[in-house]
């Protein structure tokens, strides 16, 4: 009689889980797909159908009724834990693809980049002025001074006044004596005298000679 009180207990506690594990599976298909989702309620509805066993029922058989309960307890647990693993590896599979693509960008972003910086044209470089060495000429660079023409000036001559010798002038004036008044006053004026103009023959004759 303990025994039987035993088995009938068990048996409850069997249902009991039962119920509990279609309950839970029933929540976990709401955020399965379709077709998953359609599998575990068909389970849990089984599992509910077990747990729901009459009380002469458990009461009569109970080893039976826990066999069947604890049955309909592992196909849940087995559905569900396959359907859990199975949607891991395909979110892991996701997970890793979308790493891929953008591993993938990443290195065709990079490669257009270079490409863009390669065909780019390159500033010119500015050229660096070489420093002339110690003691080196510097080249003059200032711009160059036209030298303006200056009109050429003609110094102004100065007629020399004939120096006469003694001699010269003693044949000078016996020469002079034979030349008229005019040809008197012209070479007085050659030999750049003033005054002349009124003077006598005799009076010319005696300038001339001096």
């Amino acid at each position: 009689m303990a025994k039987t009180k035993k088995a009938v207990k068990s048996a409850h506690a069997a249902l009991d889980a039962a119920a509990e594990a279609a309950k839970d599976a029933k929540r976990l298909s709401r955020t399965l797909p379709k077709k998953d989702a359609k599998k575990l309620r068909d389970l849990a509805a089984e599992a509910k159908d077990v747990a729901g066993a009459k009380k002469k029922k458990v009461e009569r058989s109970p080893r039976k009724v826990e066999k069947k309960a604890v049955a309909a307890i592992g196909r849940l647990e087995k559905a569900a834990g396959k359907i859990e693993k199975r949607l891991a590896a395909e979110a892991d599979a996701a997970k890793q693809a979308s790493e891929k693509a953008a591993k993938a960008a990443k290195k065709a972003a990079a490669k257009t980049a270079e490409k863009d910086a390669k065909e780019a044209p390159r500033p010119e470089r500015e050229q660096t002025p070489v420093p002339a060495p110690v003691g080196a000429a510097i080249p003059d660079v200032s711009p160059a001074v036209i030298p303006t023409a200056k009109r050429a000036t003609k110094p102004a001559t100065k007629r020399a006044t004939p120096v006469r010798t003694r001699s010269q002038t003693a044949g000078s004036s016996a020469d002079l004596s034979t030349l008229t008044v005019v040809q008197l006053r012209a070479q007085a004026r050659e030999r750049g005298l003033s005054g002349y103009t009124r003077l006598t023959k005799a009076q010319l004759l005696d300038l001339l000679s001096v």
